[in-house]
């Protein structure tokens, strides 16, 4: 193990032990029911974040700092609000199709979950996987020095082959469908600490779907 490793997982270890420690946690839970766009905006920010420094140092065998880390952790932090809001609307509105028998289930914990679960990664998590490979793309090719850069330069530069193949038909169905249906059966008040370490595995799923085609090219 080097170095990196331990600082990585002492980082991770420090947020651990701030859900765990009966103080912390209860200051956590009050953050994010109080003031629950802050708290998803931390969250996403520092956990999706170590993510893909962490899909960096299994694919390229060392830690590296992504060039404009600073701004992928703010437009994580933007995600991490939206995905907050969005936890919200689809826990909601399922609810009212399965009271109202616009969905099979009734009063099941299981369906309601399931159905949250499956709705949500099949409509909005492929925007949403969208909207992040865009400005994750657009930070590179400041960084390279572009300039000038249009939306045509932007969408020219993804490789929709494996974003499509890989995050959307392969993460969504086999690992964030499964994933959120066991976060929803959840109390509400744990399911923010579920979608904490979630976006752990998210940095990582969306950061080896981009660096696919960077390993291909031997860079």
């Amino acid at each position: 193990m080097k170095k990196g490793d331990f600082l990585w997982i002492l980082a991770l270890g420090v947020f651990v032990a701030i859900l765990v420690v009966p103080a912390t946690h209860e200051i956590f839970i009050k953050l994010t029911t109080f003031h629950p766009y802050i708290g998803g905006f931390i969250k996403f920010a520092i956990l999706a974040t170590m993510g893909e420094m962490l899909a960096i140092r299994i694919a390229m065998g060392d830690w590296k700092t992504t060039n404009g880390i600073i701004y992928r952790a703010l437009v994580w932090g933007f995600l991490g609000i939206v995905i907050t809001l969005m936890f919200q609307i689809f826990a909601g509105g399922i609810q009212g199709c399965l009271s109202k028998g616009y969905l099979p289930g009734g009063d099941s914990k299981i369906a309601f979950a399931f159905f949250v679960g499956a709705i949500m990664n099949l409509t909005f998590a492929p925007t949403f996987m969208t909207f992040h490979r865009y400005t994750d793309t657009y930070i590179d090719l400041v960084y390279e020095g572009r300039k000038n850069i249009t939306v045509t330069d932007v969408v020219s530069e993804i490789d929709w082959n494996g974003f499509v193949s890989f995050v959307v038909f392969k993460t969504v169905p086999f690992f964030w469908i499964p994933a959120h249906t066991l976060t929803f059966l959840l109390p509400s008040e744990y399911r923010v600490l579920a979608a904490a370490f979630l976006s752990i595995a998210l940095g990582v799923l969306l950061a080896f779907g981009k660096r696919k085609k960077t390993k291909q090219k031997g860079v």
